[in-house]
């Protein structure tokens, strides 16, 4: 038998009608929308080879303001339907397993334990559920009357739910709008595995449930700070990049290995530090020649993508450049600008921010002969 291959598919494209305001999968919990939550507990498992491609779906008038974020994280993007099961048949055509685990973008705590669970028994049977038993006396509506209603022969239903992907697909074209994927798979005829659902794995619908959330966010994550340094010389007829950027009508740059971008340099370091990781001289020794005159920004991304594949992201990085010549100030909202495009930052929620001082004519900076950058950078991750 061919070893089945994982999609992790976010259904996102929902209106949160109920909770009001900002949909609730787009609220920021903790400094992430909350269908990022769900995306980065899904990224481990892809890190470590357990799922093949995480796909996305939006609302059509969200597409645009997520699209770069998604690129960087490698999501692919869905359209969003007019419906729940035409959103997620959009979104199953661009998964590549030939299995699907489909979640609700509103479902921020779900655990790789839950995903594994799910994945092995729906490879075993087909299909799988995550669910759980009632703890309150249930009551239905009989006539004017209320009656009791036995709770165990009932079960809470949660997401993600485990699919062979074809089979799925097939069900949802034509089909009649269904509470949840389960449902539908179940009302054809087909068996479905049930697996322990987590009572933490909760969906955002009312105010308390937003409220029990931030509450649970805080105390999910785990923050750290680090600090970064570089320094490199001047030197005639070399490009002067900082932070990304071209400095134009100059006739020296720094010298280096690289590029020699101080400012990308000392961000990378900082990053790395708050990580735990080895220093970019390491990463990217200067005796090993493909680094020679490296894009120091195409760098940052393989340091960002390092962090993503352990669950970290950049929260602030702060930085300091002392630089006697030439005169930087009018360019710090271009360094700023390229500099949080990359950190996913920008607009009402940066991420990057940078000074630049003058060396008052001490030491070698003074002396314009160097130049010389100091970061700090707090990074966050569910804790694990």
């Amino acid at each position: 038998m061919e070893t089945p291959h994982w999609s992790f598919l976010i259904a996102a494209a929902g209106s949160g009608s109920r909770l009001g305001g900002t949909p609730k999968q787009f609220r920021v919990l903790a400094g992430r929308p909350v269908w990022r939550w769900s995306y980065e507990t899904a990224e481990r498992l892809r890190s470590e080879g357990a799922l093949l491609d995480i796909v996305l779906v939006l609302p059509a008038e969200r597409i645009e303001e997520f699209a770069a974020d998604c690129e960087r994280l490698h999501i692919t993007i869905a359209r969003g339907g007019a419906t729940r099961s035409e959103s997620v048949l959009n979104g199953l055509e661009k998964c590549r397993g030939s299995h699907v685990l489909v979640h609700d973008g509103a479902r921020p705590f779900i655990t790789e334990d839950l995903l594994l669970a799910l994945m092995s028994e729906a490879e075993e049977h087909g299909a799988a559920v995550p669910l759980l038993r009632c703890a309150d006396a249930l009551k239905k509506i009989d006539g004017s009357l209320l009656a009791a209603a036995d709770r165990n022969i009932y079960l809470r239903t949660q997401t993600p739910q485990a699919f062979r992907r074809e089979e799925l697909t097939s069900l949802l074209r034509g089909a009649s709008p269904a509470d949840d994927e389960a449902s539908l798979w179940t009302a054809s005829g087909r068996g479905i595995a049930r697996v322990d659902g987590d009572e933490r794995n909760f969906k955002i619908t009312t105010q308390f449930d937003w409220e029990m959330a931030c509450a649970m966010a805080e105390n999910d994550i785990e923050r750290r700070t680090g600090h970064g340094f570089d320094i490199h010389r001047l030197a005639e007829g070399r490009p002067l990049i900082i932070a990304g950027v071209k400095v134009a009508g100059v006739d020296f740059g720094l010298f280096g290995h690289s590029d020699a971008d101080v400012v990308t340099h000392a961000v990378m370091d900082a990053l790395l530090g708050a990580a735990g990781e080895a220093d970019i001289g390491t990463l990217f020794p200067a005796s090993d020649e493909k680094w020679r005159g490296a894009d120091s920004i195409t760098l940052l991304r393989s340091v960002l993508a390092l962090l993503a594949s352990k669950g970290w992201r950049a929260e602030w990085v702060d930085a300091t450049l002392i630089a006697q010549r030439p005169k930087l100030g009018a360019l710090l909202p271009q360094f700023r600008e390229k500099l949080n495009a990359e950190l996913g930052g920008g607009g009402e929620h940066p991420r990057f921010n940078i000074k630049v001082k003058s060396a008052e004519e001490c030491g070698s900076a003074g002396r314009g002969e160097c130049m010389i950058c100091h970061c700090v950078a707090e990074i966050s991750r569910i804790a694990l």
